[in-house]
């Protein structure tokens, strides 16, 4: 009799023995199909919450840390440059400075397409440097866009909005007054 091979690697142990294709075609392999009645609830944190519901109100808000002076976007309730809870609540602009972007011609489905779309980090005024939003810019174009272009929120209306940063649709320039 020939000794049994086993496809597992060296040194690596498994319950069971693996399936062979014939006992699947043949249906000899036991199987069971199970849907759990499963319930769960989600949070999001006291931070992430009260961002995520002043949101769907139209309004940005982070929270300020007195020790090292720094108003935190998105919100925390610790700061990570002094590791202590953060101290109060404040709302800022719907405006800031393009920080980086990307220009893509591929959608948000993963497929390629003939009109870019122009995505990028938004440096919100109000809130601390390096603190920004990674989003979608709208109203401009691939020659217009650039780092340290000032936009501004453009906002769903307010029946559409669900408390996500999808609330916001893009950020659009704010383009200077001709005189």
């Amino acid at each position: 009799m020939k000794a049994h091979k086993s496809p597992r690697p060296k040194g690596v142990a498994f319950a069971g023995e693996a399936l062979s294709q014939g006992q699947i075609d043949r249906g000899t392999a036991l199987q069971t199909r199970f849907r759990p009645q499963a319930k769960y609830s989600w949070a999001a944190g006291q931070a992430m919450s009260r961002f995520l519901d002043e949101l769907k109100a139209g309004r940005l808000i982070a929270r300020k840390c007195y020790r090292c002076e720094r108003t935190l976007f998105p919100p925390r309730m610790f700061c990570e440059e002094c590791y202590r809870p953060t101290d109060e609540w404040v709302y800022i602009k719907d405006t800031g400075t393009i920080e980086t972007f990307s220009i893509s011609y591929i959608d948000k489905d993963a497929k390629r397409i003939t009109e870019p779309i122009f995505v990028g980090v938004v440096s919100v005024d109000g809130a601390s440097p390096l603190m920004g939003m990674m989003h979608y810019f709208g109203e401009t174009t691939k020659e217009e866009i650039r780092i340290g272009m000032k936009v501004k929120a453009v906002w769903k209306p307010a029946e559409e909005r669900t408390g996500s940063v999808l609330d916001i649709r893009y950020w659009k320039p704010i383009r200077e007054a001709r005189r």
